[in-house]
C-alpha cells in the first residue's frame, strides 16, 4: 500500500477510498455508489473488482494484517547478524511506516474489526499474533531483563502509542512526517526502555 512506487491498480485505489471513507463516516455510513464515484466509476462497477462493502473491509483488514507481517518478516530476515538493538530500530520504523501512511486503516480496525465474519476476523486476530511474537523476540533480545508476558504487554503498549496518529489531528496540522516520525521512533524506545529498566 504505502510502500508502493508503482501507480496503483483500480483495485487498489477502490480500497484506499473506501478506507479513507469508512474511516471518515463508519461502514454503514458510506455505499457503493460513494465508493464508485469517488475513484470514478459506477457504484455497480465497484462489483466487477470485489463482491461488496464486506468483502472491501475484509480484504482491507486483512490485507493489512498481512502486509504488517510481511514487512516484519523480511526486516528480520535482512537484518541477519545485526545487533538486537538495530533490529527493533528496524521493526518501529516499519510500524511508523504503516501508522503514518495507514492511517484510515488503523481508524478501520478500531471502530469496524467486529463487522468482519468469523473467519476473516479470526485470521486479522492470528496474524496479529504473530506480528506481536516476532517483536517479542527482539524486545528481550534487546531488555533481557523482561519476562515474556512484561515484553508483550510493553509490545501492545507500544503499538498503541504508534497507531494513535489518527488522534494526532489532520496530516497538514503534524509537523511534518519527518519529524513526526522522529518523535514516535524516541517514543517508542523510551517506552522499551522504560519497561526495561
Amino acid at each position: 500500500m504505502a510502500t508502493r512506487t508503482d501507480a496503483p491498480t483500480r483495485r487498489e485505489q477502490i480500497l484506499k477510498e473506501a478506507a479513507r471513507l469508512f474511516a471518515e463516516r463508519g461502514f454503514h455510513g458510506v455505499g457503493v455508489d460513494e465508493i464508485g464515484a469517488a475513484v470514478g466509476i459506477s457504484g455497480p462497477g465497484l462489483y466487477r473488482h470485489f463482491a461488496g462493502k464486506d468483502a472491501m473491509l475484509a480484504e482491507l483488514l486483512v490485507g493489512i494484517s498481512e502486509q504488517l507481517l510481511r514487512g516484519a518478516r523480511r526486516r528480520l530476515a535482512d537484518a541477519d547478524g545485526s545487533a538486537a538493538a538495530d533490529v527493533l530500530d528496524s521493526l518501529i520504523e516499519g510500524h511508523i511506516d504503516f501508522a503514518l501512511d495507514d492511517r484510515p486503516l488503523i481508524t478501520l480496525h478500531d471502530r469496524e474489526l467486529d463487522r468482519l465474519r468469523d473467519s476473516d476476523r479470526k485470521l486479522v486476530r492470528q496474524l496479529q499474533r504473530q506480528y506481536v511474537e516476532l517483536w517479542v523476540e527482539v524486545v528481550r533480545e534487546v531488555y533481557p531483563a523482561l519476562t515474556e508476558p512484561t515484553a508483550r504487554s510493553a509490545v501492545h503498549s507500544v503499538f498503541g502509542l504508534l497507531n494513535s496518529t489518527p488522534h494526532l489531528g489532520r496530516p497538514g496540522a503534524l509537523p511534518g512526517r519527518g519529524v513526526t516520525a522522529e518523535l514516535l521512533h524516541r517514543m517508542a524506545r523510551g517506552a522499551f526502555g522504560a519497561a526495561g529498566a
